[in-house]
Order: C-alpha cells, then structure tokens, then sequence
C-alpha cells in the first residue's frame, strides 16, 4: 500500500507567499502533499512526475501548478546542475471577495483547476523561467505585484493541461451545484453498475438534451468522458492504494471486461494498469 506523507511546510501565517530555491536538486522526497499551492519550475533535469495519480515523464524546463492537499513528487537523475524553484502560497492568499471580482476570474478559475495539476507548454514555461527566477530579488509589496502578474500571465497562457483525474484529487467543487452534487453522489454509489444517461437525467428532473448541455456547462466535459474520467481515477486510486488484482479493480470501477478497461486506462494514462501499479512501486520506493 502507498505511503504518501503530509509535509510540513516553512511558510507560515504572515507569509503571503514563499520561495524556494534547491540547486543541485536530489529528487529524493517521497510523494507528498500540504494544503498550499505549489509552483514548481524544473530546471536541467528530466525524470518522472507524479500529480495525484497522473505518472508521466518531464525534462527541461518543467512548470506545473498543484492545488492543495494533491500528492505529487519528482524523481529523477542527479544532475550537478539541476535546478527547482518552488513557490508556495496559502489557500486564501487572496480574499474570496477579491477573486470573484472578473479581473481575477482567469486566476480564480486556475485556482479551482489545480487540485488536479496544471501543466504548462515548453514554450510559455520558457519565457517564464528569468521571470520566475528573479522573484526573489523584489522585496515587499513590488514582490506582491510580480507575484501576481505571473499567477496572472500563467492563468491567461495556451495549452495547459491537467494531470490528474478528476475522481483521484476530488477536484469538483459539488457545492456550486446542488444537481452536480447529486450526481456525483449517484454516479460515486453506483459506479461499478451500468450508469445511464438517461436515469441521470431524469434524476435532477431534466430532459437528457438539457441535462446535457447543463453537466457539459458546468464541468467543461460531456456526461461520458466526465463518467469514465471518474472510473478512470477510481481504478487508479484502487492500484495505487490496495494489492486487489487487475481483473478485480476493473469490474469494481465499473468496466465491464479487461479489454476495454486496458484500452482506456492505456487511452488515458500512456501505460496499461499493470505498467501503472508498478511505476508507482518504483516511484514510492523511498
């Protein structure tokens, strides 16, 4: 069974935010998690990722955001020259009356989208690196601003993508939406049994074409990648958490046999469910 530690980090009360800088960076520390955000930049080095229970390689330079209380760690070879950045800010960093204003929407709706993790392109982390780099030089409230004007410009970047599955991290904020929350109930106790859309629907007392340009509007994915996403991150977590073999994990995650479930666990994840297990083996081995 994985262990996943609860770091204790050095920011404290009166910090808006913090930075870290680890040169000559050893990749040691096992697969953790703290409530802050993180801001990590990787630099001269390449190895494997871990966010929530998304496993995939990275190498120069490597931006990613993680949202609170989503296990992640790096490993990878010891480079003299490795390089990480690490920025961490509190939950409320930020007052929530202050985010809802729309100047801060592209900031808020980044916020939400990192308990799942947030990668960033080659090319925006690229022109990101002097920027983030130099924060440490700014002192008070200039410090704040840059800060900001990052967060700002990362929010606002092309061709980010989440790591995680959304079922893994809990990444939903079900309390927007009474209807997503009793889905979600629904689809969580009923998961491992044939789910149709149609039942769904009627369950929240609409028709299945309203429903579904509902659920497609709230959680920016249509009812049946939303579903699999789920069972998906349900599978992984049986993997990464019990010893139950393939065959058991697939039919509790609601897959009806293993080639299909091989197919999209592959699909989704670049490895099949055997591959998955024991990269986290490797991974957690310390």
């Amino acid at each position: 069974m994985k262990r996943i530690v609860r770091e204790i980090t050095p920011i404290n009360d009166s910090d808006l935010f913090i930075v870290l800088n680890h040169y000559n960076a050893k990749f040691d520390f096992p697969v953790h998690y703290h409530p802050e955000y993180e801001i990590n930049l990787v630099l001269n080095a390449s190895g494997k990722r871990v966010v929530g229970d998304s496993i995939k390689t990275f190498g120069h330079p490597d931006l990613v955001l993680i949202g609170p209380n989503t296990p992640h760690a790096w490993t990878g070879e010891e480079t003299e020259d490795a390089h990480v950045i690490t920025i961490q800010f509190q939950q409320d960093f930020l007052s929530e009356k202050t985010l809802s204003r729309n100047i801060f929407n592209p900031i808020n709706d980044m916020m939400e989208r990192s308990r799942m993790g947030i990668h960033f392109s080659e090319e925006f982390t690229l022109s990101m690196v002097d920027r983030i780099s130099q924060l440490t030089q700014f002192r008070g409230f200039d410090s704040f601003l840059n800060f900001l004007s990052i967060l700002y410009d990362m929010s606002t970047s092309r061709n980010q993508s989440l790591l995680s599955s959304p079922n893994y991290v809990d990444m939903y904020d079900t309390s927007k939406s009474k209807k997503i929350t009793l889905v979600n109930e629904y689809l969580s106790k009923n998961l491992q049994h044939p789910i149709k859309f149609e039942e769904v629907a009627s369950l929240v007392n609409m028709s299945p074409s309203a429903f579904s340009h509902f659920f497609k509007k709230r959680t920016q994915r249509t009812f049946s990648n939303y579903l699999s996403d789920l069972r998906i991150g349900h599978s992984a977590k049986l993997l990464i958490e019990t010893d139950k073999n393939i065959s058991e994990v697939c039919y509790e995650s609601g897959f009806n046999n293993l080639s299909n479930f091989n197919r999209v666990f592959r699909k989704q994840k670049g490895c099949t469910p055997k591959e998955f297990r024991m990269q986290q083996k490797l991974i957690t081995k310390h």
